[in-house]
């Protein structure tokens, strides 16, 4: 499992609008092989910014990597340069590949390192 993640330092009072960009966008993500879920994340509140995160969870990085070549990506990123007034500096990218997964019923799965 790959896990991808980009951080947003979102400028204090500009919350609503970047929300709402998230909420009404077209992400083309379900028509993608190996996509498990997307989330939107809102994290602590600074003195400038509040701190948001996007975070993928694919069944592999390949599927992620393919994800990033595909026409479904282009599309759902086509308007991501008008938003940029809305936050600090670039979006930070973060990939993960899981190593352990502990599962409610006390099962672990281990991929191997």
């Amino acid at each position: 499992m790959f896990i991808a993640m980009n951080r947003f330092k979102v400028l204090k009072g500009s919350e609503q609008d970047f929300e709402t960009i998230w909420r009404s966008r077209e992400t083309h993500l379900g028509e993608m092989p190996g996509f498990i879920v997307f989330h939107l994340l809102k994290g602590p509140e600074r003195e400038d910014h509040v701190l948001y995160s996007s975070h993928t969870m694919w069944r592999s990085y390949e599927d992620f990597e393919a994800w990033t070549k595909s026409e479904q990506f282009r599309k759902a990123h086509a308007r991501a340069g008008g938003n940029k007034p809305l936050y600090l500096g670039h979006p930070e990218f973060e990939g993960f590949t899981v190593l352990l997964e502990e599962k409610p019923d006390g099962t672990r799965v281990t991929a191997a390192a």
